[in-house]
């Protein structure tokens, strides 16, 4: 038996990479996906990508900065698989860097509204069908830069808001448990996928060096010989959701080819 038959999982975040990832892999593994992200062009390409009939997929532009778009996600949800099992939170805001110095703070506020906030709104629309379900299971898609600050690049408020996320896990874990709904933290570190394939080019073309040489500087800090993709971030976010991590809440894990070791 697959990982997710008969589960239905609601991904936000739906876009050309670690969403549709994880989206592809819930139905790969047997269960329905319910997409979600801003632009429903983005959706429509990703859910016939994994799903060409249609049959295990749905999906509905939402802003996790609006409730009510939350809301009607997983209403979406209910209505088409009448369930809600898992939610795998994607969406966030990363493309703001920078550190203390230079920090524009009306910016930072928007970062804790998508990453922190955001994910906890979409949570909570969720949590109705979860608990009339028996439970299930809350997968945070987090970063390694919450608890080991790069040194190529600077996302303090990215970090800061993922790393309060985190926190806010475990008192979710307690909160929610009774329920039966785990709650879990996936952490990459540098993940091939377009995010960093389009830093490596910036990278290459900015200093004058090969692509090759670049991402080599990337992977000679991992312990494994090659950086982690957004697909095995997606395999670590699939389990999670799943029964076979039934006993496993309040958790991180660190997806980095073991970049970082705790």
């Amino acid at each position: 038996m697959s990982l997710l038959t008969g589960k239905t999982v609601v991904v936000s975040g739906v876009g050309a990479g670690l969403g549709h990832q994880v989206a592809a892999a819930v139905v790969r593994d047997g269960g329905n996906a319910v997409l979600g992200a801003r632009t429903e062009a983005n959706l429509a390409k990703s859910a016939a990508g994994i799903d060409p009939d249609g049959t295990r997929t749905a999906y509905r532009a939402a802003d996790i900065t609006d409730e009510g778009q939350c809301e009607a996600l997983a209403a979406l949800a209910r209505e088409r698989f009448r369930a809600i099992d898992a939610v795998v939170h994607v969406a966030a805001w990363d493309s703001y860097f920078g550190g203390l110095e230079d920090a524009d703070f009306a910016s930072w506020r928007s970062v804790l509204d998508v990453n922190l906030l955001g994910t906890l709104r979409m949570t909570r629309a969720c949590l109705p069908a979860l608990k009339e379900g028996g439970g299930g299971s809350v997968v945070f898609i987090g970063t390694q830069s919450a608890v080991a600050a790069p040194s190529q690049v600077k996302q303090a408020a990215y970090a800061a808001s993922k790393g309060a996320l985190t926190s806010a896990m475990y008192s979710l874990a307690r909160e929610l448990g009774p329920f039966r709904i785990r709650v879990n933290t996936v952490l990459p570190g540098w993940m091939w996928g377009p995010p960093v394939q389009a830093y490596v080019r910036f990278t290459a073309q900015t200093e004058g060096l090969p692509e090759d040489e670049v991402l080599g500087r990337l992977g000679e800090r991992m312990a494994l010989p090659e950086l982690a993709t957004d697909g095995d971030v997606a395999d670590a976010a699939v389990f999670l959701a799943s029964d076979r991590a039934r006993a496993i809440t309040g958790q991180s894990l660190l997806v980095n080819a073991g970049e970082l070791m705790r």
